[in-house]
C-alpha cells in the first residue's frame, strides 16, 4: 500500500480521566504466557450473516447489537428493523461505534456524517430522553492534538522535496477532525469513545459532556530501502522517521478497570512499513499511553478477556492475533474480520469482507478452543 495521509475512516468506506487503580497493570506486561504456545482459535457458530459490513457489535446477555456502517444502521441481532440510523452512507455518512451496559438498559453509538462535521455519540437510556454529544464540536474547539507534528521532524532539502513531488506533507500540525469509530461503556453512566479522526479517545458524561481521556502519540516508521523502493522515494529517504498519526480504532475496558485501545496509524499497513498497527494501555497516573505490544497489520479492534488476553483483529490480514509478549500470536485466520468482543465467557467476532477488498455478506461469529 503506497505510502499516504490518511484518516482510518477513509480507509474503512487532559481533562477527567477515567479511574484506573494504582495496582492495574497491562494485561500483556501482567500476564506470563512462559513457554505455552498460543492458543489457537476455531469458528463454533456463525450467528449472523445478515449485514454488509459490521465493523462495530455489542453484546451482553443473549443480546448482540450491530453497527452495520455500510448501511449506516443500528441493529439488534434477530430484529428486522433497525433500531437507529446515522447519516446516509450514499453521502459518505456511517453509524459505527456501539456499546451497552452490563444491565442493557444503557446505549451508546456513533455517527458521523460525509465530510465529518457532524459527529456524535448517543446515548440511549430506557425512561429518559436520549442525550447527544457533539463530538466535531468539541474538536473544533480543542483539537487535542493541534500541538502535535506529525510528518518528518528535521527533513532535509531532498526528503522535502521528495515528499512533496509525491503530495505527501513533509510535517504539519494535527488539524481539525472527528471521526468516532468505537465506544465502551466506562460505569458510571460514562463512556469512553475512540475519535479515529482526533487521534485521541474521550470521555463522554451520563450529560453529555465530553473530555480528553487521551490523546494517542505518533506512530514512528523509519524508511528503509525496501519501504523507499515500494514507494518511490530516493535513497536521501532512507533512515528517515516519518510519524504518522496515530487513528485510534477501538477503545474497551478490562479487568481491574484497565483500558486499552487499538491503532491503525494514517500510513503503510505492510510488511514494507513494519505493520505498524498496535495495543495501548491508556493509564491516567503514567501521564500518556503505554505502547504494549506492536506489528499488527491493520489493527481494527481489539477484546480483552477475564484473564486479562488481548485479542486483536488484523483486517490487512485476515487474522485474529493474541498480544504475545509485545508482538501479534496468530490464532486464527478469518478473512475480513474486523471487531471483537468478549462476554459471556466467550469471544465474538465479526466480518466484513467488502472492507478489504472480497466479497460475501458480514457475519457474526461465536468463537471457542
Amino acid at each position: 500500500m503506497p505510502i499516504r495521509h490518511l484518516k482510518t475512516a477513509a480507509a474503512l468506506g487532559v481533562a477527567a480521566l477515567v479511574a484506573v487503580p494504582l495496582v492495574a497493570q497491562p494485561a500483556e506486561a501482567s500476564t506470563r504466557h512462559g513457554s505455552h504456545p498460543a492458543p489457537k482459535l476455531r469458528v463454533v457458530k456463525t450467528l449472523s450473516s445478515a449485514y454488509v459490513g459490521p465493523l462495530q457489535f455489542a453484546v451482553v446477555g443473549k443480546k448482540i447489537f450491530v453497527a452495520d456502517s455500510f448501511t449506516s444502521t443500528l441493529n439488534l441481532l434477530g430484529r428486522s428493523t433497525p433500531l437507529a440510523t446515522g447519516p446516509s452512507p450514499a453521502q459518505g455518512g456511517d453509524l459505527a461505534g456501539v456499546a451497552v451496559t452490563p444491565d442493557s438498559r444503557s446505549l451508546a453509538y456513533t455517527t458521523s456524517n460525509g465530510d465529518h462535521t457532524s459527529t456524535k455519540l448517543t446515548i440511549l437510556t430506557k425512561g429518559k430522553k436520549p442525550v447527544v454529544a457533539d463530538l466535531s464540536g468539541f474538536e473544533r474547539k480543542h483539537n487535542p492534538d493541534g500541538r502535535t507534528l506529525y510528518g518528518v521532524d528535521y527533513p532535509s532539502s531532498c526528503v522535502s522535496k521528495a515528499l512533496t513531488a509525491l503530495d505527501i506533507p513533509v510535517s504539519y500540525r494535527g488539524d481539525i477532525d472527528s471521526h468516532p469509530y468505537a465506544t465502551t461503556y466506562l460505569g458510571n453512566g460514562s463512556w469512553a469513545v475512540a475519535d479515529a479522526g482526533g487521534n485521541d479517545v474521550l470521555k463522554v458524561d451520563r450529560h453529555g459532556h465530553i473530555s480528553v481521556l487521551s490523546v494517542l502519540p505518533r506512530q514512528p516508521v523509519k524508511i528503509t530501502k525496501a519501504f523507499a523502493a515500494a514507494n518511490g522515494l530516493p535513497a536521501c529517504a532512507v533512515g528517515v522517521t516519518y510519524n504518522f498519526e496515530p487513528v485510534p480504532t477501538d477503545v474497551e475496558l478490562g479487568p481491574h478497570g484497565a483500558l486499552y485501545a487499538t491503532t491503525l496509524p494514517g500510513g503503510p499497513e505492510g510488511p514494507s512499513g513494519g505493520n505498524p498497527g498496535s495495543v495501548y494501555w491508556l493509564n491516567s497516573h503514567l501521564g500518556k499511553p503505554l505502547r504494549i505490544a506492536t506489528g499488527f497489520a491493520g489493527a481494527t479492534n481489539l477484546a480483552v478477556d477475564s484473564h486479562g488476553k488481548i485479542y486483536v483483529a488484523e483486517i490487512t490480514t485476515g487474522t485474529v492475533s493474541l498480544a504475545w509478549h509485545g508482538h501479534p500470536k496468530k490464532v486464527l485466520t478469518r478473512p475480513g474480520v474486523v471487531a471483537l468482543e468478549f462476554a459471556n465467557g466467550h469471544l465474538y467476532a465479526s466480518t466484513a469482507p467488502a472492507a478489504s477488498g472480497g466479497s460475501g455478506p458480514g457475519q457474526i461469529l461465536l468463537l471457542g478452543h
